[in-house]
Order: C-alpha cells, then sequence, then structure tokens
C-alpha cells in the first residue's frame, strides 16, 4: 500500500510528521492484501540499467463471464438457427478471414489480428483463475497457490524502469468473487499489482491525496515534493543506500501518475476509444464497460510497465426477461449493446499501438472463462460451454492475420488444431523473452515450478 499516517510527533520524524521508515516505505506500491510489496529501493536494485525504449510487454483483458465464440469470432452461418443467431459473418482484409459483422473496424484490420477458434481445456465455473495464469483450478495446485502471469513476470524480470513497476491491474473489483484475479500464489505479496483501480485506492493515500485525484495534478506534485524537501533538508538520509536516495527522488516524477491521468492523453484520442462509467458495475456484479481502461493499458506499457491486465463489462448472458432491471435480457440485445462499444475500443488499441510503434513490443490477448453453448436456450441466452472457447491476439511483433484452429458445424468442439491457455501463456512468455523450457520459480517449499502447465510450448503460427 502506499499510506502515510503522518502523525506529528517528534522521534525520527520530518517536520510533517512523515517518519523515516514511513517515507522509504512510500516505495512500497504493490502490496495487495498481506505482506508487505516490493520497494522503490528494491526495485532500483533489481535492474538498475535500463533503457528509454519501450520493453517487452503484454496487455491482457478479460471478458468478464465468458463470450459467446459463435456470436463474435466462429460464427456458423449454415446451422440451424437455434445454434447460428441472428448475427452474420462479414470478410475481413484477409480473405477467408470472417467475424461478426457487428465488428466492422476490426474487420478492416483483421490482417493485425489473430483469432484462436480451437481453446480447450476451459474449466466449467465462472472463475476467472485459469485467465489470469493458464492453469486449470481443478488441478494439483501447490501450498499458496499458482501465481499469476504478472505475478511471474514480475518474479523472473522486475521492473524495466526504476519509475515503473513491472505489473500494474486495472481491474475492478467485482462483487461475484469468482470474477476476481487471483492473487499472487506462492510468489507472495511482493509480486503483487500495483492496483490503481477500484476500491483499493482508497490504501492508496499520499499526505490526503489519493489516485482519485490525479487529474489535480498540482496537489499531487505539492505533496511529492514536500515530502522530498523535508528528506534533502535533514541528515536522516545519512547511511541510506544510493538506491534508497534514487528512489526518494524518483517519486517526484510522476510518471505513473502521468500514465494514469487521461487529462494529459489528446482528447481525440481518447474519443477515438471511447468513456464509459466505472461506477456501473454490469449487472451489478460483473465489471464495467470501461473502454478507457485500454488507453490507460497502452499510456502504461509507454511508462515502461511490462504487464497490464484488466477487466472488462460483463459477458455470462443466460437470457430471460425482467432480470436485472431489463424487461429483455436476451443474449442478443446485450450482444447489440456490448458489441460495438467493444469493436471501438479494441481497434482503437489496436491501431494506437501500430501508430505509436509499440507493436511489436506490445502483445495484446483478449479471452475469457470459456465458451457459450451452441444451442441457444428457451428464455434466449447461451450457458457456460467449457468444452472450447475463442481468444483474440494482437502485436507482439508476431505472424497476424489468421485464423488458428477450427469447430465443428455448430461451434462445440475442436475440430482442428487444440490450443491450450498453456501454450497462450507460453507464446506470452515467449515474446517476453523467458523460455518456459528453461525458467522457473520456487514455490514454498524451495521446490522449482516451471511457469506453464503440461509442458505447454509456444504457438508456432505465431513466431515470427
Amino acid at each position: 500500500m502506499l499510506t502515510i499516517p503522518g502523525h506529528r510527533h517528534s522521534g525520527g520524524r520530518f517536520c510533517d510528521g512523515v517518519s523515516r521508515r514511513d517515507a522509504i516505505r512510500i516505495g512500497t506500491l504493490a502490496a495487495m492484501g498481506s505482506g508487505s510489496g516490493w520497494t522503490l529501493p528494491d526495485l532500483l536494485r533489481a535492474e538498475s540499467v535500463t533503457g528509454k525504449r519501450s520493453p517487452k510487454s503484454v496487455i491482457m483483458i478479460y471478458l468478464v463471464g465468458g463470450p459467446p465464440h459463435q456470436d463474435m469470432f466462429d460464427l456458423k452461418p449454415e446451422a440451424p438457427r437455434e445454434i447460428a443467431g441472428p448475427w452474420r459473418p462479414i470478410a475481413t482484409n484477409v480473405p477467408g478471414f470472417e467475424i461478426c459483422e457487428a465488428f466492422p473496424q476490426l474487420a478492416k484490420m483483421a490482417d493485425k489480428l489473430t483469432v484462436i477458434r480451437s481453446l480447450v481445456g476451459n474449466q466449467a465455473d465462472h472463475d476467472a483463475i485459469q485467465v489470469f495464469n493458464g492453469r486449470h483450478p481443478k488441478k494439483q495446485t501447490p501450498s499458496g497457490g499458482w501465481p499469476q502471469f504478472g505475478t511471474m513476470v514480475s518474479k523472473v524480470q522486475g521492473p524495466a524502469r526504476p519509475e515503473s513497476p513491472p505489473y500494474v491491474s486495472l481491474c475492478y473489483q467485482c462483487t461475484h468473487g469468482p470474477y476476481n484475479e487471483p492473487g499472487p500464489g506462492f510468489l507472495g505479496a511482493a509480486h503483487s499489482p500495483f492496483r490503481p483501480m477500484g476500491d483499493t485506492r482508497q490504501d492508496m493515500i499520499l499526505n490526503g491525496v489519493t489516485l482519485d485525484r490525479l487529474q489535480d495534478r498540482r496537489s499531487l506534485l505539492k505533496s511529492l515534493d514536500l515530502i522530498k524537501r523535508e528528506v534533502d533538508h535533514t541528515s536522516t538520509m545519512q547511511g541510506i543506500d544510493a538506491f534508497t536516495d534514487q528512489a526518494m527522488g524518483l517519486l517526484t516524477s510522476s510518471q505513473l501518475a502521468d500514465a494514469l491521468d487521461l487529462s494529459k492523453e489528446d482528447p481525440a484520442v481518447v474519443e477515438r476509444y471511447g468513456t464509459g462509467d466505472p461506477k456501473i458495475m454490469i449487472d451489478s456484479n460483473g465489471a464495467p464497460r470501461v473502454p478507457q481502461s485500454l488507453l490507460v493499458a497502452r499510456r502504461l506499457i509507454e511508462a515502461g510497465v511490462r504487464v497490464v491486465t484488466l477487466n472488462y463489462s460483463k459477458w455470462d448472458w443466460h437470457g430471460g426477461t425482467n432480470t436485472e432491471g431489463r424487461k429483455n435480457n436476451s443474449i442478443f440485445v446485450r450482444e447489440q449493446e456490448d458489441f460495438p462499444i467493444f469493436d471501438r475500443c479494441v481497434s482503437a488499441l489496436v491501431d494506437d499501438l501500430h501508430q505509436r510503434g509499440l507493436s511489436d513490443d506490445c502483445a495484446v490477448i483478449i479471452w475469457g472463462e470459456f465458451g457459450r453453448t451452441p444451442k441457444i436456450s428457451s428464455i434466449v441466452g447461451r450457458d457456460h460451454w467449457p468444452q472450447v472457447n475463442c481468444a483474440l491476439m494482437a502485436g507482439g511483433g508476431m505472424r497476424h492475420g489468421q485464423v488458428i484452429g477450427s469447430t465443428d458445424r455448430i461451434a462445440a468442439e475442436a475440430a482442428s488444431r487444440p490450443v491450450s491457455f498453456g501454450d497462450v501463456y507460453a507464446t506470452l512468455f515467449r515474446h517476453l523473452g523467458i523460455d518456459v523450457n528453461q525458467t522457473t520459480v520456487d514455490d514454498l517449499h524451495g521446490r522449482p515450478q516451471y511457469l506453464v502447465e503440461d509442458n505447454a510450448q509456444p504457438l508456432p503460427e505465431l513466431l515470427s
């Protein structure tokens, strides 16, 4: 947490009541729940010499609740209507590559995208854990639990730049617990993500300035400058090593604050992504539909963050009437709401990465925990379907403009090239320069554990 109590009394404290220990703990940005988290001095020791070029990075977008693969990227127009639904496929700028007609912007850039239509090994229940760590939750788990992807990257690679954490979560806290990203597992709180969104904003207080007040740039800098001046004018810095000294100086750079502050962005770019209300949880228990989160993710990547995760909207569309205050909760009514906004913000992100020269360095993965049933239910919805799922990928300097795998005539089973969550994560690790065949992390008992399950390997179709 980033919390400075500031009680005013003497004994190792600066004149504003901030103790030397508390000043150093300002760097503890990433601790969530229990544990102390990594500090800026630790961060600096981990990687004291870095360039300013964007590091290899990943943006992971979780579509909360399981998106309908056969209505988005694997349409079956020749199937019976109770399976096919009303949507029709449209051609993209890649011959033979078709997607839903509700995604015209994505269709224009299909050469920059890869659709995986044969993602198998999905769990059957709502649980974000497999999306975030690539491991099936029903399989054997070590003490403490498996770390999620960003946590492992933090452990293996550390920060890319001294002024930026290696891993940032933009995920909003959902009232339905299984929708939330898991903890850091056996790697501990030191490698938890920095979380500037949702309820945890209340835990990140610096002399009365919360991240909710990032729009007020002057107040933020004034509080940071006050601490720096008090440190500079006391002898308490004696004995603190060079990295700690540098860490105190970095607190005034506010690079992370800049990345999170969309008032610093070109208004035309913000308009291109679109905006949503972060306080409206879709269906009360999902995530907000906040397209600007994708723009914040891009800005964090430019600031040197290695992994950014975010959750987006709610895709658990079972149908029905008079539910959640809606007279018509048909899956297709919901898709008419969500699909155009999704098309707009995802295409904006992909286009933005290419225009800003980030497409080779930043990989994007978009998916949910499972697919949906081929047959439309009597209340006009699709239910949970773990047999097959889909994923959308972009960037990372990979070989895009293709579809990997296929399903049968009703999109019920993988018909060719089954792909696992582990295979996708092995591909993302490779993009970051991490060899999943050689790299391990130690669990709580000191046993080395591989980063992906079942000897998963990078997808050769994507390797450039």
